[in-house]
């Protein structure tokens, strides 16, 4: 079997490293081909546009950053959907919305090849050790045919439903995860303006009913001030609009959803849309004349979990 891996930015790069140091016969391609020196060195070969990954492979990954930069992919006149034949298998892994992958997974069927969508969770230090979760949403037998490369790149996999759930869980999640950081910079300030000693209450949060995945990383990065965590504020801003426009169509009044995406509009007019996520903070430091940080905090997060064997999550 042959793989196709398009998009080697932060995540999809530490993806495709994943499966290449387990053996998988690996054709890549990016907009810059920069970012596939490493990979081509370790064996994995180049292919000059998006219609010749899929030409030459069985299954065909995309890691993108937008829904708009994986419409050009997959449509343009050498995108993926022009190389694609019958029993081939499209696996979106970009963060994207519901309505954008069945769109584009309708004219990958009139091709007679298959789709999942299968977005990832836990980080790009989760993603580098292979230890990184997945949702995927299609047929079953659809995941039966794609779970052993699954299973490569992530530790707990879990077969959502039918294809467009996984999108749907993923920006659910991510909506959560950005809740949690904005808390954490705020209790984060609190505790600095109080006067604690903000190592003390880093172990404080860790130990308590507030810890979360969230604090025990990127809490991290902030302390050090880095605030380096491979996630900018573009992207987590898409990601929480998406998440709003679905509680819209269905009809659900959110109340902190919005005023998540109102803060993280001012910090990317503050500070950049690509800077890092956990630079949100910067919002409160400016505002209070405190300076979050504290010694003795990692600038980035690494996994120090050996590499498992991935398994299916069963309900």
């Amino acid at each position: 079997m042959v793989v196709g891996f398009i998009g080697l930015g932060n995540l999809g790069h530490k993806l495709a490293a994943t499966l290449s140091r387990n053996g998988i016969n690996l054709v890549i391609h990016d907009i810059d081909k920069s970012r596939a020196q490493k990979l081509i060195k370790d064996g994995a070969s180049w292919a000059r546009t998006p219609r010749l990954v899929a030409k030459n492979c069985d299954q065909i990954i995309t890691c993108l950053p937008s829904p708009k930069i994986c419409a050009d992919v997959m449509e343009s006149e050498n995108g993926v959907i022009q190389g694609l034949t019958k029993e081939k298998i499209w696996i979106e892994m970009s963060t994207t919305s519901q309505d954008e992958v069945l769109r584009l997974a309708a004219k990958v069927k009139k091709k007679g090849a298959a789709s999942s969508d299968c977005p990832v969770s836990g980080g790009c230090h989760k993603a580098a050790s292979g230890n990184i979760s997945i949702f995927s949403g299609c047929e079953r037998k659809v995941f039966e045919r794609i779970k052993p490369i699954l299973f490569l790149m992530g530790e707990k996999i879990l077969h959502t439903g039918v294809l467009g759930t996984a999108s749907i869980l993923k920006v659910m999640t991510n909506f959560l995860a950005t809740a949690n950081l904005v808390t954490c910079c705020e209790a984060l300030a609190t505790m600095k303006g109080a006067g604690l000693d903000l190592a003390t209450a880093f172990k404080a949060i860790k130990i308590s009913s507030g810890n979360s995945f969230v604090h025990e990383t990127e809490s991290q990065v902030i302390l050090n001030g880095s605030r380096d965590i491979n996630f900018t504020m573009a992207l987590v801003l898409k990601d929480i609009e998406i998440f709003q426009e679905l509680a819209k169509v269905n009809n659900i009044p959110l109340d902190i959803s919005p005023k998540l995406i109102e803060i993280f509009k001012e910090g990317i007019s503050s500070f950049g849309a690509e800077s890092n996520s956990p630079s949100i903070i910067e919002r409160l430091e400016r505002k209070t004349g405190l300076k979050i940080s504290a010694p003795g905090f990692p600038a980035k997060i690494f996994d120090d979990e050996p590499e498992k064997k991935g398994f299916e999550v069963k309900l």
